[in-house]
């Protein structure tokens, strides 16, 4: 996706927001569970994927070398992923233990992540809104 594409912006704004979204739902869920015996909090894990999404569709750009495959036991040439595959991920974090309780959820954590969160949306929306006003300017003058 090139970034002067306006469909493949106004599509990454929106599923940022869809995952922004997601982000906020999770975290309050943390929030409730603070106080629940062995609760374990989660995340959401989207951009890193999104980020191997785009060089893996950069190295298939790069690399147009394929090999032909004509038995499904050969092995290929990997296909370049796109980033229109890539879904957000609920992971959960086994790996730390706050409490004596074995829950992990620190509330003023999350809260702050509900802040930030909630910014990161306002920024989304906003972005959204100019990509839309700069289509509006160009339709306008070509009038």
């Amino acid at each position: 996706m090139g970034m002067n594409d306006f469909f493949g912006s106004v599509e990454l704004l929106h599923r940022s927001m869809d995952v922004a979204s997601l982000r906020y739902q999770v975290t309050a869920n943390n929030i409730a569970n603070s106080e629940t015996p062995k609760y374990k909090k989660q995340y959401v894990n989207f951009e890193s994927e999104l980020k191997r999404a785009f060089e893996s569709e950069e190295n298939a750009k790069a690399n147009p070398f394929k090999l032909t495959v004509t038995n499904p036991l050969h092995f290929g040439t990997p296909e370049g992923k796109s980033w229109l595959d890539v879904e957000p991920r609920r992971v959960t974090d086994w790996s730390t233990s706050v409490k004596a309780n074995g829950n992990n959820v620190d509330a003023e954590e999350e809260a702050m992540t509900l802040v930030q969160i909630q910014e990161q949306y306002r920024l989304l929306t906003q972005l959204t809104s100019f990509q839309f006003s700069q289509l509006d300017v160009a339709m306008r003058s070509s009038k």
